[in-house]
């Protein structure tokens, strides 16, 4: 008999909703960024000294930060890495090079200071959450019937939703799951339409059979669970994700609640955001793409979401790792638009309009 996971995140609070109903109604009242802060900001970086957009997306970060965040200069980063662990009772395909015991193996590795992420965290000074949902409880196979019923969905959104530190500055939702690249592939299909093979790729390292395999069992998920349309996007969630994609989502409107600036990852993780954009196109103006994924899906579905990534570094690994490494950019933005004088502080003849 294994041992309980450590868990070095709480929720934070009871439900904040019973029923996906309830979700998608808060989904209908979002804040938006504060224009008088986006002004004041622009205001600012136009007085710099450098050559009007010499400093090119950093300029448009800071000024997208300043008006989330509500404080011109901005105030400290403080990011929150967030990860969730699910467990996929697809994997019993063959979907994945690596059994589904990896996921509790690596949830203690987090735990333990080991990973990637760990090491990512410390050197951007982000607070690191570990969440494990239900771990010795697969998700049902996606491919015969829905993944999670209502009520575990809504468990696992409430989880994400509830895990969200209010003081933090920035968040970043990260993942672990084997079989989750399938789920996110499914959701895809289900929500951009084309073929399996368009969504699905090698997530830890299938090829050939493998490959195949999975191509058939997303196939099978849509035919299974639909039809779905466009605008199903929790249905999609419930019927094909996962609990740690469902937990993702609710985070990430969650600090959308909070005028939290969200920072996305990979391609599981954009999978999440996608099935909150179905239902709520304006929700991914509070967010940005971190970096591309060597997952060949990513590039279309960020696409299909209208963002482009700050960094692409040929990463897969999930864990927000990708996002993670993407900080450095933000905080670059943040020094630059904080830190440098204007061309009257600096006594620095400013360019003319003719």
């Amino acid at each position: 008999m294994t041992q309980p996971l450590p868990i070095t995140g709480q929720p934070s609070s009871g439900p904040a909703f019973t029923n996906l109903t309830e979700f998608a109604a808060l989904l209908k009242h979002l804040p938006v960024a504060d224009p008088s802060q986006k002004r004041a900001a622009e205001q600012r970086n136009a007085q710099l000294t450098k050559p009007k957009e010499a400093l090119g997306r950093l300029e448009d970060l800071a000024i997208w930060y300043a008006a989330w965040q509500g404080h011109i200069p901005p105030q400290s980063l403080s990011p929150q890495i967030v990860i969730f662990a699910g467990n996929h009772g697809v994997t019993r395909h063959g979907i994945s090079a690596y059994p589904g015991d990896v996921t509790e193996q690596m949830v203690r590795n987090f735990t333990a200071g080991g990973a990637a992420i760990n090491q990512l965290a410390e050197t951007a000074q982000a607070q690191l959450d570990i969440f494990p949902l239900d771990l010795e409880r697969p998700t049902s196979d996606l491919s015969v019937g829905a993944a999670m019923t209502e009520t575990e969905c809504i468990a696992a959104l409430n989880v994400g939703w509830n895990s969200v530190r209010s003081q933090a500055g920035l968040l970043i939702c990260g993942e672990m799951g084997i079989g989750n690249t399938t789920s996110a592939a499914a959701i895809c299909l289900a929500l951009y339409a084309g073929r399996a093979e368009d969504w699905v790729g090698p997530g830890t390292g299938v090829h050939d059979d493998g490959l195949q395999r999975k191509r058939e069992v997303v196939t099978a998920a849509l035919k299974a669970n639909g039809p779905f349309s466009a605008r199903d996007g929790l249905a999609i969630l419930q019927a094909l994700g996962g609990r740690e994609i469902a937990a993702m989502a609710g985070a990430m409107a969650r600090a959308r609640m909070l005028r939290i600036p969200v920072m996305l990852d990979g391609y599981v993780c954009c999978a999440a955001a996608a099935c909150l954009h179905a239902c709520a196109p304006d929700i991914m103006d509070h967010m940005i793409a971190g970096h591309l994924s060597a997952e060949p899906a990513h590039r279309a579905l960020l696409s299909k979401l209208g963002k482009t990534p700050l960094l692409d570094a040929g990463m897969r690994l999930g864990e927000g790792s990708g996002a993670a490494v993407a900080i450095h950019i933000l905080i670059s933005a943040l020094a630059c638009h904080t830190g440098m004088a204007t061309f009257a502080e600096a006594g620095v003849s400013g360019a003319s309009d003719d």
